[in-house]
């Protein structure tokens, strides 16, 4: 793999706030990209927020308006772009990610498989494909979080040999379980790089549930990188806002 610099954008997120949201995307690329990153890498549902019902009637189709302007941001700031996003294609919900060039062309989308489907009314639809795509820098996977609780996930992913995975993750818990629960999500992260062999980057957010029977639990940051040998290269502040930049290479 090419040496790479990778940004884990972890940003408050607030539910609903599809403007608001897009100004906190934007200005950790701006942010991300002044330090150097070849790649900024976002949450998981960064724009309307997760189990949000209010998705069903608000989300896009990929590509469509939500997607075009990601594409955008991306080939204004020339850098690769990863973020978690609600995708309606039909009557279907989708949990997705998509993985942008330095030019605006989306290379990548992975639709959430595992999901917790008793969190929101109607649930998302899981998605079923696990794919890869060869980049100047190498080969980049992309799962979503509560993919990566799932050895099998894991292993049809190793199967496409990655050497790097992108996660976005809406890791969250109740207030007083941070910062530990930041551990757990490290150690899941840690899982995922023994399952695939690939470098692992999971970037999670800031913010609260405000829907469903989760409501008021917490996403606590801690989002992590490690690298293929098991070693964390960087794990993020605790429930604040931060930008880190890292270096990967095979």
């Amino acid at each position: 793999m090419k040496s790479m610099n990778v940004a884990l954008c972890q940003i408050v997120t607030l539910d609903g706030d599809r403007r608001g949201n897009f100004v906190r995307i934007e200005n950790a690329v701006r942010e991300a990209k002044a330090a150097g990153a070849d790649l900024a890498c976002l949450p998981e549902m960064a724009i309307l927020g997760w189990v949000n019902p209010d998705a069903h009637k608000r989300a896009y189709p990929i590509p469509g308006p939500d997607s075009d302007r990601l594409c955008k941001l991306a080939a204004d700031y020339a850098i690769y772009l990863c973020v978690g996003l609600a995708e309606k294609d039909g009557g279907c919900l989708y949990d997705s990610a998509i993985l942008i060039d330095r030019v605006g062309n989306i290379l990548l989308k992975h639709r959430k498989i595992n999901l917790l489907s008793e969190l929101m009314t109607p649930p998302y639809t899981p998605g079923e494909d696990i794919n890869v795509v060869e980049t100047e820098f190498g080969r980049i996977g992309l799962l979503i979080c509560a993919d990566t609780h799932e050895n099998h996930i894991l292993q049809r992913m190793a199967a496409l040999e990655p050497e790097l995975l992108i996660v976005p993750y809406g890791y969250v818990a109740e207030e007083d379980q941070w910062p530990g629960h930041g551990k757990v999500l490290e150690n899941v992260v840690k899982n995922a790089v023994r399952q695939t062999g690939a470098c692992v980057v999971g970037t999670n957010l800031v913010g609260e549930i405000t829907h469903g029977p989760w409501k008021g639990r917490v996403y606590g940051g801690h989002s992590v990188a490690v690298d293929k040998t098991g070693e964390v290269i960087s794990i993020a502040s605790d429930r604040d806002r931060d930008i880190s930049v890292v270096k990967i290479s095979a």
